[in-house]
């Protein structure tokens, strides 16, 4: 059966039907000056580049032999005495908390030979171990050469006695003087440092713990405490839930916390009881984009449509449609429905209210604790400065120069602290203010706990001893409590002693090697109050105005922790493939009317208007604007945690939101805008690659469909297997071959299994895979010529309903706007544009892993080839980069190096520095300038696992083999294994009839398979 959908990457696919053909032509550009290819050999590791070495001799034996010679050999040196727990070449695996004082999960960390290189979730601890994005990226920074490195006073490097010694006779004087000591640190979930603050404190009966966050959860926690009656987050598990409305809650982001992603993929698997998802928002946000029915309003209208159902739910009734029919749908459902809200107090009160109408099985009664954030606290906390009532103000690695939005006022309020310390990693704005600076320690050099959730005890441990003199704040208040040189100074001492008062019968190196473990704690929140008037009143007081703004947090960057990371700054954000970017996302209806323009130029490349924005008076200057399909009209969002001064020159990019958000409230009125006339450059990766053929590249299926149509149906089967009419009559497409085939019987035969249904387009496999393969950073200028380096990237198809069937619009030479044009709903009105509101489909992409590659029968020197065990292989000594295989690859996936990456001031990233490269994986070559690279579906774990099954004398169990994209994948999307297991869950996959292949039509047997996206709703 024909798609009812076409699918298109932009608005200007949308626009221009011809713009796929021209992308494919612009593929590979040759606009380098030959200067660029013809470096010195110091700088690209050659002296002259394989392309211009092969015109000048041909492409010869010899050629190819002296090309393959041109890395440069770097010697190493052995142990003088082996660490015993070190084995050259062999992984150690340590379980550890990751936690930056924003993001949490509890990991393993791989290291080799001491250095940590990898982080992959821990198995045991369940929804709790799930890795981000952020995650993911954190150990690059462990590695980042712009850290403060020694201790400083007044400005100068000086030793860590130096400053004790300073900060212990602050101390004393405002003990003295009963002048206030606060300790303002961000959210630390902590047990051991809360009872070590307390002995501080005893010690020092003046001090203080003020909690300060840049994106402080405020909202969620007073609606919590009002509604609980305890300052803490609730947790939900969706996995017993069939209905999900949430109203501007990015949940599968960073709403509430996170950590949803894996209940919610599911509860979506596709049968009769699976979850719908109703999104009403005015962001595309991640979680609206994977949605099966989206309501986009602008922020006032999104109030008011909550406003509405509450008022249906609790019995007040409503004229309102969009809301009885969402009302209807919730008391349908009953405990099996959940909601959720975000924006400001009142909303989440009434989503707590509603859920608790509902009696929603989704809230566990567990409490978050990973956020305690009190407003009413540190607006007192600035009384005191403002007072002069501060002696001692210690900051541990937070900036509220930068994030707080009344940033400069605080600044020039730190004039009347007489002692200003700043435990920071950065130069930034805090350290400049600071008389004594400590280096914080990256918390893979740290010693720690945390209890993130009711019941949950989790233990953090270095797995590198400190590469530079650093300090985590618990070792200076033991300092600054028992004087230095004290013997009681130990840290790991001190949570050893206090752990074991938690574990109970669990001893301390159980617990360190489990990770994560049972906590006394057993705090559960129940529902005790909550005033809907109030609410009401607070929710429906949001003044509508013209244009709204909606703040909100990226994929990539959260709330701007790791904005100096450079995996995070380039990885591009899953609803507008943009990378190294903040931007003013708009409406194509508000941009047209505004005279906003997103334009391509002649290569294919995009540029945006740039604007000034204010907003209640504050204006942030040269914001560039994205035209966004699906945004609200009347409505706007940006990011926050860009801009960041002095913090890195990675962290310098984009502009800083933080000054428009008072901590409380995303959604903002009063906003203007104003057009400067200049342009900005956007570097997008979502144009580059086009795949041959764009016709049920993504496959989707309404649930009604997938339960009561055969997928196989002669008319209407949503999956037909594709066949060939021969000769000998209609044949199963992968029966048909012009080769013949060779037996894979024998060992193992690797196939991957990609599930469009959940996968969420987080992006957590594309830093994995980053950091298990060496895969370069090559920056903005580089991605907006086309040129990223992603060994996996994930296309973001928007799609949208039409009533006529396109295979017989372009029949009749219909253009794609055209097929649009002459759609009508049941009513007879025209439906709306399809940029309005699009449907939204994420899928990953790697090489396919092809039995018939189409790359290996056109390269000259045999440097790629197909492998028994079902990988395309890379011999890249052999490779001299004529890129006929990547010319010949229906999938666009192979990435040709047009620089040498490491070690070249051109890419100042972590490559191009000795600390940097100190995350490469050894297991792994470094490509060089002049070659091929693509996907090995990480041939370096599989033969691993094959060698130690070998040494063990055992066959591999099914769940063994693994790739770095599906051990990082959240919601088991991405599943990898041995089609010849016959128990395998590969096996299974490959059985079910949502699989099929991408362009199988050409005839490529791809090792990679795909399963139809469901939609649970009914297609008007």
């Amino acid at each position: 059966m024909a798609s009812n959908k076409i699918q298109f990457r932009s608005i200007h696919e949308l626009k221009n039907p011809a713009l796929n053909n021209k992308l494919a032509q612009k593929e590979f550009q040759e606009e380098i000056p030959v200067e660029d290819f013809l470096e010195d050999a110091e700088k690209n590791g050659s002296g002259t580049s394989r392309r211009d070495f092969l015109k000048l001799l041909g492409f010869s034996t010899a050629a190819v032999t002296l090309a393959a010679c041109e890395a440069p050999v770097i010697k190493t040196i052995p142990y003088v005495v082996k660490p015993h727990d070190i084995i050259p070449g062999i992984p150690n695996y340590y379980a550890s908390t990751y936690f930056d004082g924003f993001d949490f999960a509890s990991v393993l960390v791989k290291t080799r030979e001491g250095r940590p290189i990898k982080i992959e979730p821990n198995p045991a601890a369940g929804d709790l171990g799930k890795t981000n994005a952020r995650a993911q990226a954190s150990v690059l920074s462990l590695y980042d050469n712009d850290k403060v490195k020694q201790p400083k006073f007044e400005g100068k490097d000086e030793t860590f006695d130096k400053v004790d010694s300073f900060v212990i006779k602050g101390l004393e004087e405002a003990k003295a003087a009963g002048k206030r000591i606060v300790l303002l640190s961000h959210s630390f979930a902590s047990p051991t440092f809360k009872k070590l603050f307390a002995e501080f404190k005893a010690k020092y009966p003046t001090a203080e713990l003020v909690t300060y966050d840049a994106y402080p959860y405020a909202a969620g926690l007073d609606a919590a405490q009002e509604v609980f009656g305890t300052r803490a987050l609730p947790v939900y598990d969706l996995k017993g839930t069939e209905l999900v409305v949430s109203f501007q809650a990015d949940f599968l982001g960073d709403y509430n916390g996170g950590g949803l992603e894996s209940s919610y993929a599911a509860a979506r698997k596709p049968g009769a009881a699976m979850l719908r998802h109703v999104q009403v928002e005015s962001n595309m946000s991640l979680t609206g984009a994977n949605s099966d029915e989206r309501i986009r309003l602008k922020p006032s209208q999104v109030n008011k449509t909550l406003v509405e159902v509450y008022n249906a739910i609790v019995g007040g009734g409503s004229s309102d449609k969009t809301a009885n029919d969402i009302a209807k749908e919730l008391q349908t459902k009953g405990s099996k429905a959940v909601v959720f809200a975000d924006g400001s107090k009142g909303a989440q009160v009434l989503a707590h209210l509603i859920n608790q109408k509902l009696g929603s099985v989704a809230f566990t009664g567990k409490a978050n604790f990973l956020k305690d954030f009190d407003k009413a606290r540190f607006q007192e906390f600035l009384g005191w400065v403002n007072a002069g009532q501060v002696g001692v103000l210690i900051a541990n690695n937070v900036d509220p120069i930068y994030s707080y939005y009344k940033g400069e006022d605080f600044k020039k309020s730190l004039s009347k602290v007489p002692y200003v310390i700043a435990v920071a990693d950065k130069k930034n704005e805090m350290y400049k203010a600071a008389k004594a600076v400590i280096p914080v320690a990256n918390w893979l050099e740290s010693w720690g706990d945390i209890e993130p959730q009711s019941g949950v005890y989790s233990l953090m441990q270095p797995t590198i001893q400190k590469i530079y003199k650093s300090r985590q704040i618990e070792e200076s208040l033991l300092v600054w409590k028992n004087g230095k040189n004290n013997a009681a100074n130990n840290y790991y001492d001190y949570l050893k002693a206090s752990a074991t008062s938690i574990l109970g019968a669990t001893s301390f190196n159980k617990a360190l090697y489990n990770g994560i473990n049972t906590s006394n704690n057993t705090t559960m929140l129940s529902y005790a109050g909550g005033n809907g008037a109030q609410a009401v009143a607070e929710v429906s007081g949001f003044k509508p105005s013209d244009l709204e703004l909606v703040l909100y947090t990226k994929t990539a960057m959260g709330d701007g922790t790791q904005a100096n990371n450079p995996w995070l700054q380039e990885l591009p954000d899953p609803i507008t493939r943009m990378s190294w970017d903040n931007y003013l996302t708009m409406s194509p209806k508000d941009a047209e009317r505004l005279g906003i323009d997103n334009d391509l130029n002649a290569r294919m490349q995009l540029d945006g208007s740039i604007v000034n924005l204010t907003v209640n008076g504050v204006t942030i200057k040269d914001v560039p604007v994205f035209v966004q399909p699906g945004q609200a009209e009347g409505s706007l969002g940006l990011a926050l945690g860009y801009g960041k001064k002095n913090s890195g020159a990675t962290a310098d990019t984009g502009v800083n939101a933080y000054p428009l958000f008072d901590g409380s409230n995303l959604a903002i009125s009063n906003v203007k805008i104003e057009k400067t006339g200049e342009d900005h450059e956007f570097a997008g990766i979502q144009l580059q690659n086009t795949l041959m053929g764009r016709y049920e590249i993504a496959k989707e299926v309404p649930l009604a469909d997938f339960l009561n149509v055969a997928f196989d149906d002669e008319h209407k089967g949503w999956n037909r297997p594709l066949e060939y009419h021969t000769i000998s009559g209609a044949l199963p497409a992968r029966k048909i071959d012009l080769w013949d085939a060779f037996d894979d019987t024998d060992g193992p035969h690797f196939n991957m299994s990609i599930d469009l249904n959940s996968c969420t387009g987080c992006g957590s496999c594309i830093i994995a895979c980053q950091a298990e393969n060496n895969v370069p950073v090559v920056g903005k200028e580089e991605i907006r010529m086309s040129r990223d380096m992603y060994w996996l990237r994930i296309d973001r198809y928007y799609s949208a309903r039409q009533k006529v069937e396109v295979y017989e619009g372009l029949k009749e030479g219909m253009a794609v706007p055209e097929l649009y044009g002459t759609a009508f709903n049941k009513e007879g009105g025209a439906l709306n544009h399809p940029a309005d509101n699009p449907d939204v489909i994420f899928q990953p992409v790697m090489c396919q892993h092809c039995n018939h590659a189409p790359c290996e029968t056109v390269c000259p020197v045999a440097a790629t080839s197909h492998g028994k065990q079902g990988q395309n292989h890379m011999a890249y000594n052999r490779c001299i980069g004529t890129r006929y295989c990547a010319n010949n690859c229906p999938y666009k996936v192979r990435r040709f190096n047009w620089f040498t990456y490491n070690l070249n001031d051109k890419f100042d990233f972590n490559m191009n520095n000795d600390l940097g490269r100190m995350v490469l994986n050894p297991d792994v070559v470094v490509r060089t300038r002049g070659v091929m690279e693509k996907c090995s579906l990480c041939i370096q774990m599989t033969q691993t696992t094959i060698l130690e099954a070998k040494k063990e004398g055992r066959i591999v169990k099914d769940g063994e083999f693994q790739t770095a994209c599906s051990k990082a994948c959240t919601t088991g999307s991405i599943q990898f294994g041995d089609m010849n297991d016959k128990e395998s869950e590969i096996r299974k996959l490959y059985a079910d009839n949502r699989r099929y292949y991408l362009l199988e039509e050409i005839g490529t047997k791809p090792n990679v398979f795909y399963h139809t996206k469901v939609r649970n709703r009914v297609e008007k």
